[in-house]
């Protein structure tokens, strides 16, 4: 798609709520590094995590050396994403670097295991944030697939594993095996804490229910529950019959009131229930559409 082709009446409202994340989110990483890891020598993998160990060396500031260690990783992979991605990540790839050095410096927590898990609270947020406005704060998931086109027995997601931890090795060897490990918490926090951010906090259960009163249980969740359901044509592999079976996607508080309708509808129902991260569409959030 051409510039000259974008539909900004339709683009702007949904570029201006990518960059309300895009631009905080990249703050937040960099809030991360000045208010809690560089105090105490945590370098949790990434670009950001080699700019630490080799500003501790040469004496360049951190933010300075991850925009140098990024650009060419930038070139050399950006035709790989697009203009966009690559537009939007170099973007948030500046404003992480200028964070780092221009955010005043702070230790509020003074102890390194804090400074671990709000650290990597903070940059998983951040990071997540940024993930979602469809962008990326570094090169390293770049560098990943282009090793991945050179050793194509790996996958990227092993081969970007495999960057970080060289990068968490190498910091503590610089920095003490003490700084090594609190780099591995942080690292695992910001994971879990960028996993809930890009999925969303609005999670849901699914229910799938087979049972022979299927028309009294849709009739009931419709109705007592005002929720919607999807009847789907089924049979039995064994007996070959045909058999009543139910789709149904409803907020957690309401999961025990389902339950107790297809009980008391049909005792012997078969019903499994999973976990749903994010819901789009009536009753539920529209975003992201």
């Amino acid at each position: 798609m051409t510039l000259q082709r974008i539909d900004w009446r339709r683009e702007a409202p949904r570029l201006l709520r990518d960059y309300a994340l895009l631009v905080p989110g990249a703050v937040l990483v960099g809030g991360s590094f000045a208010w809690f890891f560089l105090a105490h020598a945590i370098a949790p993998g990434g670009v950001t995590g080699i700019a630490e160990v080799l500003s501790d060396v040469t004496g360049i500031s951190v933010g300075l050396l991850s925009f140098l260690i990024n650009l060419p990783l930038f070139l050399v992979g950006f035709h790989r994403v697009g203009w966009r991605f690559a537009l939007r990540s170099f973007i948030a790839m500046t404003i992480l670097s200028a964070s780092i050095d221009l955010l005043p410096m702070r230790d509020p927590t003074g102890d390194m295991l804090l400074a671990s898990l709000f650290g990597g609270a903070l940059m998983g947020v951040g990071l997540g944030m940024v993930v979602r406005a469809g962008a990326t704060t570094g090169g390293t998931d770049m560098a990943a697939g282009v090793l991945h086109k050179l050793i194509p027995f790996l996958s990227t997601p092993v081969i970007l594993l495999g960057i970080d931890g060289l990068v968490i090795l190498a910091a503590a060897l610089r920095f003490g095996a003490q700084a090594g490990f609190y780099a591995l918490l942080a690292c695992f926090i910001s994971t879990k804490a960028m996993d809930r951010i890009i999925k969303g906090f609005n999670t849901a259960l699914q229910f799938t229910v087979i049972t022979q009163h299927e028309d009294e249980i849709m009739r009931r969740i419709l109705f007592e529950m005002d929720r919607g359901c999807t009847r789907i044509k089924a049979a039995g592999a064994y007996s070959g019959h045909s058999v009543g079976m139910l789709m149904c996607v409803v907020p957690r508080m309401e999961a025990a009131r389902l339950k107790k309708i297809v009980s008391e509808a049909d005792p012997a129902a078969f019903m499994t229930v999973c976990d749903v991260n994010e819901v789009l569409g009536e009753g539920f959030s529209a975003e992201g559409r």
